[in-house]
């Protein structure tokens, strides 16, 4: 179970990935750019998130996590002019400090 988390969320890492680089170097139509650079990327990233949430060393981001990754998937379909178009930013910010403090530690060669 645990290889087939770390693959999926792999996966939608990789997807991920290049929606970003599709849309920021403008390799399609204008349409398709920002379809994939300001909504796809910001559902496989909450998806991503969602998909890591269970398996967090710190419990304590169970939670939290999902709420980062609902704040991605919603903050995507938030038109982009709003004021609340944000969120998206803040879920993918927060789902990233939550997986980097949620790492377990490697004890240090003596």
């Amino acid at each position: 179970m645990k290889t087939n988390t770390a693959t999926i969320q792999g996966i939608l890492s990789i997807g991920a990935l290049v929606c970003i680089l599709i849309g920021f170097f403008n390799l399609l139509s204008p349409e398709i750019n920002e379809f994939l650079y300001q909504k796809l990327f910001y559902i496989l990233i909450g998806a991503s998130f969602f998909v890591q949430a269970p398996t967090l060393s710190n419990k304590n981001f169970l939670y939290p996590m999902y709420a980062a990754a609902a704040l991605c998937v919603i903050g995507a379909f938030i038109p982009v002019d709003s004021q609340f178009s944000a969120v998206k930013t803040i879920g993918l910010f927060a789902g990233v400090l939550m997986s980097i403090f949620s790492r377990p530690r490697m004890p240090r060669a003596q």
